[in-house]
């Protein structure tokens, strides 16, 4: 059920958010920002392992920079999207992003190298706030090893939150391993409807702030009903500017965003292409490269040598990725957040997923769900179609890839599903009708995923 009215918030009055934040708070208890006030700064320690990660903490840092009654100073671990906020990061992000659990092995010693690294630099930092984002193994040995070091020293402890619930419902025994983190997470701030109320079920504090990908459609500065939520980008301009010819067929492809990822789906992305190619002469490819230099250089050196022209669309700028989804008539994708933007712009897709073997193993034993895409776990449908693990061959990708641009029956089911995946993503736990509840505001225009979540942690008291 939606709400039938809106609250008159201008957008210059985005402190007015956070002193309707206050009513909740007990005045006898002293919150995150009342501490900082005292030393005349906020200093928040941060830490993002990934490119998603990097686009949620910028986000965040923009907002609490924007909220804050005094100044913010940062210091941590973040990419190019937190650099441009002010975040001069201790070591490259790429450093430490590995995916899988076999393909963890050989980089355990630089890991460990780099958790220490970071756990030395935010003690000397003296954080009032430390915020992981995602990239949970890294990010938990991080929160509980400073837990632990801030205990031996006796000394004031800051305030750990860790935004993106772990997936806790995709795997047996998840539900239980959330009662050990509240040893060393003080709060978890949720993107997914129904996941607070499963931490607070189990001993963890957490609140829903609403799925950041939804922040594409504020940034772009799109007038869309709330009904809807969709991104229509200029499918006719990406056109002229890329000289692409009338008739031809654009396929988008997204390979992921670490290089150890990329360099395993692009492999089976280009022989997918040879395939295709017989089927659609006049083929164009555009490939979305995430802000990672390694990546970038990866992907230009090997796309140069594929016999399909490939547009290569920069991570990092919504325009030009929403405007290359709206000219393609399909994505085959890697899987990971990328599939929610592809529901945004509602482009039907085929998602693919390949790892170590015995990484593909162990995730048979140990998932508790059939589907690996989001859409497709919200949904409880295999609405999209998934080609994994050994089933993810050029073969297969193909005609699924060929079969979704010929069916527009298959086509038309995938882009009502999307509605409804985000409208999931939109709703919110709790009595919808009492718009007082400060978790359900992020649903107002002008109160986003990113907003709720900067308030929640400056006025955030511990229990």
């Amino acid at each position: 059920m939606w709400f039938t009215k809106l609250w008159n918030v201008d957008g210059g009055n985005a402190l007015g958010f956070s002193r309707l934040m206050k009513r909740y708070i007990s005045v006898s208890r002293r919150c995150v920002i009342d501490i900082a006030a005292k030393d005349g700064e906020l200093r928040v320690f941060l830490f993002s392992g990934e490119v998603s990660g990097d686009t949620i903490g910028s986000r965040l840092m923009a907002t609490l920079k924007k909220l804050s009654p005094v100044p913010v100073r940062f210091s941590g671990v973040g990419g190019s999207m937190m650099s441009r906020h002010g975040l001069k990061s201790l070591f490259p992000m790429e450093d430490i992003a590995v995916m899988g659990l076999l393909e963890l092995l050989p980089h355990l010693n630089k890991l460990k190298v780099k958790l220490q690294e970071t756990i030395e630099a935010a003690l000397l930092f003296q954080p009032h706030v430390v915020i992981t984002v995602d990239s949970k193994g890294f990010s938990f040995r991080l929160l509980r090893q400073l837990r632990a070091r801030y205990n031996q020293k006796r000394s004031e402890v800051p305030v750990h939150f860790h935004y993106v619930a772990p997936s806790f419902w995709a795997w047996k025994g998840g539900e239980e391993r959330l009662r050990g983190l509240a040893e060393f997470v003080d709060h978890v701030l949720c993107i997914l409807p129904n996941e607070e109320e499963v931490c607070r079920l189990n001993g963890l504090d957490a609140t829903f702030v609403g799925h950041p990908i939804l922040e594409d459609v504020w940034e772009l500065n799109l007038d869309t009903s709330p009904h809807e939520w969709k991104i229509e980008g200029n499918s006719e301009f990406f056109r002229r500017i890329h000289a692409i010819p009338v008739g031809a067929t654009i396929i988008s492809l997204l390979p992921g965003s670490r290089l150890q990822e990329v360099t395993r789906m692009l492999s089976i992305f280009g022989k997918t292409i040879e395939l295709l190619k017989v089927s659609f002469p006049e083929l164009v490819l555009v490939i979305h490269v995430a802000p990672n230099q390694h990546v970038k250089d990866y992907v230009t050196g090997i796309t140069n040598k594929w016999p399909v022209p490939a547009i290569l669309i920069p991570g990092g700028s919504l325009h030009q990725k929403y405007d290359a989804f709206s000219a393609s008539s399909v994505a085959l994708c890697a899987s990971g957040t990328v599939a929610l933007e592809l529901q945004l712009a509602r482009l039907p897709c085929v998602v693919a997923y390949r790892a170590h073997f015995l990484t593909e193993w162990i995730i048979r034993y140990k998932a508790k769900i059939s589907y690996i895409s989001l859409p497709n776990i919200l949904l409880d449908s295999a609405i999209i179609p998934e080609a994994l693990f050994q089933s993810c061959t050029p073969v297969k990708l193909a005609l699924l890839t060929s079969k979704l641009i010929h069916d527009g029956s298959l086509r038309e089911k995938q882009i009502v599903a999307a509605e409804k995946v985000t409208r999931l993503l939109c709703a919110s736990p709790g009595n919808l009708d009492n718009v007082e509840e400060p978790h359900n505001r992020w649903r107002f225009p002008k109160y986003t995923p990113s907003m709720i979540a900067a308030s929640t942690i400056l006025y955030y008291v511990k229990p």
